[in-house]
């Protein structure tokens, strides 16, 4: 089928090597805002009866989503065979069931609206948490992919002698990937969470690794509240400064020069979001999955 792909929203991920490896056009899309601040959508590209492919970061996702719908519609309208996204951090997971009573359970309503829209959907590492996979609310073809392979072959490449840290038990299988391609140990934190912007953390067995390079590792990196705790706490224990890693750069606020702030020796994180620390790119990830299942 021949496929054509729009980049929006300066995505981090490398589109011009998707469209060089696997022989994509690079089409061009104008969306803009009228003064009222509603949404111009247009595609300048010809795409009847061709399969369209969107890339699109949506961290902050309110000022993103609705534009990424219209120009899925517009794909549609104007008459693409298949739309597909490639979302390489996916907003709206997290409130996955009903806390307290009245809540919304907004990563089923975004799923809804999204299925609706897109024949398929490529993602990297989302936060599942609760749910066992995607199709518990997407109904449209997902890929999920994970960065654990990127993340230990830059962890083998420029640290030695790590020891890989992760942020609690439910992340322990994730972080065992990690430190299997890494050639390392891992331990992972124990911690008690007081708020939403307070937390306690211990780390057990850490004296047998007290020579060792720590490496954080995280999906997410929003408030870097259990990060800062945990690089004060090796501070005190007097270990080498923490590199601490993400796979998604979200960072609310200050969170990034305060993370830097607390003692890390570096932040880094995967190509998903754009920021200063991206340093894993996880675009051949797509490429590969493009190749196993869409370019067929």
């Amino acid at each position: 089928m021949n496929t054509i792909l729009f980049e929006l929203y300066a995505s981090a991920v490398d589109t011009m090597k998707i469209c060089k490896q696997l022989g994509y056009e690079l089409g061009e899309i104008d969306i803009r805002q009228f003064p009222d601040k509603e949404t111009y959508i247009k595609i300048n590209s010809d795409i009847i009866n061709r399969q369209v492919i969107f890339v699109a970061s949506i961290d902050k996702p309110n000022n993103k989503f609705l534009p990424l719908l219209f120009a899925a519609g517009t794909a549609r309208e104007l008459g693409a065979e298949k739309v597909g996204v490639i979302v390489p951090y996916l907003p709206y997971m997290r409130q996955d069931k009903q806390f307290q009573p009245g809540e919304g359970i907004t990563s089923k309503y975004f799923a809804s609206i999204f299925s609706q829209y897109f024949n398929w959907m490529i993602t990297i590492d989302p936060h599942l948490h609760r749910r066992h996979s995607m199709s518990e609310i997407y109904t449209i073809p997902t890929y999920v992919l994970h960065s654990t392979t990127p993340i230990a072959n830059w962890i083998k490449a420029n640290v030695s002698d790590p020891i890989i840290i992760g942020p609690d038990m439910e992340s322990e299988q994730w972080v065992a990937e990690v430190a299997k391609g890494a050639q390392a140990p891992f331990i992972v934190l124990e911690k008690t969470r007081k708020g939403d912007r307070e937390v306690e953390v211990s780390l057990p067995k850490i004296d047998e690794y007290k020579t060792r390079t720590p490496i954080l590792v995280d999906d997410i990196i929003s408030t870097g509240k259990t990060m800062i705790e945990t690089v004060k706490h090796l501070n005190h224990l007097k270990m080498k400064p923490p590199i601490c890693i993400g796979v998604h750069a979200v960072f609310s606020g200050e969170a990034y020069s305060d993370l830097l702030n607390s003692g890390a020796e570096k932040v880094v994180t995967c190509n998903t979001i754009k920021h200063q620390s991206n340093m894993i790119d996880i675009s051949d990830l797509v490429v590969n999955c493009l190749i196993e299942n869409i370019n067929g």
